[in-house]
């Protein structure tokens, strides 16, 4: 019985949301499950997603908070 945890962020794909929703949530499960039937040969009725929303604020990359290391990487990216 495979137990996947897939973590995301927790804002949306579009300026007017902060979440991911319910369709996006059931493609990544959908997804992650044929992998492992694909790949590892486990039935989709045996395969558990988990899918964790992580705060913006809780999230960090290249020893800064997300939203700061996207900045920089933006700013480097107009030079």
């Amino acid at each position: 019985m495979p137990i996947v945890t897939v973590q995301v962020t927790r804002e949306g794909t579009t300026p007017d949301r902060n979440s991911v929703t319910a369709e996006e949530k059931a493609a990544i499960i959908a997804g992650v499950s044929q992998v492992l039937l694909d790949v590892l040969n486990k039935p989709l009725e045996s395969t558990y997603v988990v899918i964790e929303e992580v705060d913006l604020d809780n999230w960090g990359w290249g020893g800064l908070p997300t939203v700061q290391y996207r900045k920089q990487r933006a700013a480097a990216a107009k030079t």
